[in-house]
């Protein structure tokens, strides 16, 4: 036993436990990895902070909280018979359905049994001389594994911004992420919602049809595409199940893991006013990301990206009967899409009912919580309940979490220090035989999440076989490789409007955190070739060693 194992027996009370593979985290992603190593014949503990698996779908309860990404596509493919017996009840499913479908892939799978809930890792560390990963928990929990896999998703670091004075407020205040199972009870209540990214486009409708008053403090405006959701068609559901396969394979081979309307592969300066307004207003009409595939220059020409904003805006105008509020509500000096492009259920119409205000807090500045309210540098507003739409520490904060540490006593906190570096997303250099879900320097949230979620899970899944066949005992990623492929990351966003904006895909929404962009746009069908090739060269870019 090396010095870092028995430094944890003495420390902790409980028994050592060795696995071949720890995984943390519950959702999607990581049930999918136990599913996958469990076929691999390997014993595998997964920990997860909640008391229930979704993941995402576990956490995020509060009102209007639904998938962006359309309900037959938002799934896992790796069961056939699952995909024909589940149905979806709408076309964007809302939450409570997406947490019954994680329900039915755990109890269909029976994978309760690897998992334990109400448990969070503290601290997992790389012992070199055992060659072992030894991970602790809030629980008093000590484990040690071959392999350690993190399935924690991009966006589950809560974000509560530090105002001054929350402390004091005498009502109640919740983070759209932790709103409680059991509901809130809005009626009659003056309510205050900070934020106006995602979360907020959904919950504000919800929160306005509840609360006798809501003020909306907004920094900075989103574009807000309409979903058009309704419930699903049956005839629809039934034709996409017959070639449910084909589908598959469309979306796994697209720039975005989903498949989508092909559009003539034209410049959106190519062609008159009236035929791109007549592009723009079909592709309004269908509904979500749809726009973003009219032209092929949006995210690269800043002149044809103008031409969709400013449609946006016009129909923001067109919706919106205060022009004031409407203005505040168009976003001017970003470029559409730069941001997380957010898909809406009458979110503008909202502002048109009479309890409804909207606070501009970019001009005027939350200066703090009161314990009746809150106070910009333009006025107070008393309310009853506060509600924070304020989003995560993205991408590297549910890693930060965990208390990482690698080959010679390096910290993840501290090899990131300047901002993430990995190979493929899926590892990094220092810390062997340590995987990644959906990391930093992959497609992940630029993506349909469960498309990049099931390619990486069958890479890390083939890895691993790939090692138990060749009798190898260790994967780390090579310090050229890591650096190649981050310069390829960066130089690929270079060639994209992406860095224009001030969004959390750079950190900019988290004070301190370096301004790095961290997902991969280079497409999900361009980075699963990429992943393929690797493997196919007997892993090029990592050390193998016995």
């Amino acid at each position: 036993m090396s010095q870092a194992q028995d430094d944890a027996v003495e420390a902790d009370s409980t028994s050592h436990v060795e696995y071949d593979a720890v995984v943390v985290g519950a959702g999607f992603a990581g049930m999918y990895q136990l599913y996958r190593l469990r076929e691999l014949g390997l014993t595998v503990k997964v920990f997860e902070t909640g008391d229930g698996v979704g993941g995402t779908w576990y956490w995020n309860r509060y009102p209007g909280a639904r998938v962006d990404s359309p309900s037959m596509q938002y799934s896992l493919s790796f069961s056939s018979e699952m995909e024909q017996e589940w149905g979806w009840s709408e076309d964007y499913s809302p939450q409570s359905d997406l947490e019954g479908y994680a329900n039915h892939v755990a109890d269909r799978f029976n994978l309760r049994d690897d998992i334990q809930f109400g448990t969070s890792v503290t601290a997992a560390t790389y012992d070199e001389p055992s060659g072992r990963w030894i991970i602790h928990t809030d629980r008093g929990d000590w484990v040690s594994a071959k392999y350690f896999i993190t399935a924690a998703g991009c966006l589950s670091a809560t974000n509560v911004p530090n105002f001054k004075g929350i402390d004091t407020f005498e009502g109640q205040w919740y983070h759209t992420s932790r709103w409680p199972r059991e509901g809130v009870d809005l009626t009659g209540k003056r309510v205050g919602i900070v934020g106006t990214g995602s979360t907020g486009i959904q919950a504000i409708p919800k929160l306005a049809e509840q609360a006798d008053q809501l003020f909306v403090f907004q920094r900075t405006p989103n574009y807000s595409l309409p979903s058009n959701n309704k419930p699903m068609d049956p005839d629809f559901e039934r034709d996409w199940k017959e070639r449910y396969s084909e589908h598959r394979h469309n979306a796994r081979v697209s720039p975005g893991g989903a498949e989508v309307i092909a559009y003539p592969e034209v410049s959106a300066l190519s062609v008159s006013e009236e035929e791109r307004n007549r592009v723009y207003e079909a592709a309004w009409n269908q509904g979500a990301f749809t726009m973003l595939q009219s032209f092929t220059d949006l995210m690269t020409n800043i002149d044809a990206n103008d031409t969709a904003a400013e449609f946006v805006r016009n129909k923001i105008r067109a919706t919106v009967k205060n022009q004031e509020v409407a203005e505040l509500l168009a976003p001017k000096d970003y470029p559409i899409f730069t941001k997380r492009i957010c898909v809406d259920t009458h979110y503008y119409e909202t502002y048109n009912r009479d309890n409804v205000t909207l606070v501009d807090v970019k001009t005027n500045p939350i200066e703090e919580i009161t314990p009746t309210g809150v106070t910009t540098s333009a006025g107070s507003y008393d309310v009853d309940v506060l509600v924070f739409a304020t989003g995560f520490d993205a991408m590297t904060g549910p890693l930060f979490r965990m208390g990482i540490v690698g080959k010679g006593g390096l910290s993840l906190k501290e090899k990131w220090e300047a901002g993430p570096r990995t190979y493929l997303g899926i590892s990094t250099v220092g810390f062997p035989n340590m995987f990644m879900i959906t990391g930093p320097g992959s497609p992940s949230v630029l993506s349909n999440m469960t498309t990049s979620i099931e390619q990486h899970v069958d890479w890390i899944t083939d890895t691993i076989k790939y090692l138990k066949e060749h009798d190898l005992q260790q994967i780390e990623a090579k310090a050229d490789a890591e650096d190649a492929w981050v310069d390829h990351v960066n130089d690929v966003a270079d060639m994209t409007l992406y860095k224009r904006a001030n969004s959390w895909y750079i950190g900019a929404n988290i004070p301190g955190k370096p301004r790095v962009f961290m997902p991969y746009v280079g497409g999900v069908g361009a980075y699963r070739e990429k992943c393929d090739e690797v493997a196919a060269k007997d892993y090029e870019g990592f050390a193998l060693s016995s």
